[in-house]
């Protein structure tokens, strides 16, 4: 009996140090947290070599989508469309101004401030895993650690930019990309 319960114990342990050993190649569903742009940015993303998106998000009406919540035009605009709540706290509004207004707070770090409206991760994902340069560096495994790259980016930018906005005029795909279009890296 006592060398079953060793057997059983070792295998335990083995299993354990296994499974801690490759904890960083399995992430179950739901274990990417929201960082916030500026972890995205923090060393990387804003250097000409590296494409300069934080100048390029910084410069976008996206990274003031939360604060134009925050004016009396966009009050106006949620009373006159039967809202009674103020913009900033009407959840149609805020689907398309900020990240996680549906979603359970332990999805963010502490990192993550949604007054930085449409952001980096908005588009691309939870970045707590692959935010790392040693996975950035590799598409694929960034891919694997949550990073999302659109195949149809107008598919996806339509889901805001679109009819049911009451400021939308109209939406031209390519003519926006070219306004924050960001290829590198």
């Amino acid at each position: 009996m006592r060398t079953k319960i060793t057997a059983a114990v070792l295998l335990v342990i083995v299993f354990a140090a296994f499974s801690f050993k490759f904890a960083e190649f399995a992430h179950p569903a739901g274990t990417f947290k929201y960082v916030g742009a500026t972890t995205c940015v923090g060393a990387c993303h804003k250097t000409d070599a590296q494409g300069k998106q934080l100048d390029i998000w910084q410069n976008s009406k996206h990274s003031q989508a939360f604060k134009t919540l925050q004016t009396p035009e966009a009050d106006k605009i949620a009373k006159d469309k039967g809202f009674t709540t103020p913009a900033v706290e009407t959840p149609a509004c805020l689907k398309c101004h900020v990240l996680g207004k549906d979603m359970d707070p332990t999805e963010f770090e502490d990192t993550f401030k949604k007054e930085d409206g449409v952001q980096c991760e908005t588009c691309h994902g939870a970045g707590s895993e692959y935010k790392k340069l040693a996975i950035m560096k590799d598409k694929e495994k960034a891919k694997e650690n949550g990073l999302i790259v659109h195949g149809d980016g107008a598919a996806f930018c339509t889901g805001c930019h679109n009819s049911e906005s009451p400021t939308f005029k109209s939406f031209n795909y390519d003519e926006m990309w070219a306004k924050i279009v960001h290829k590198k890296p």
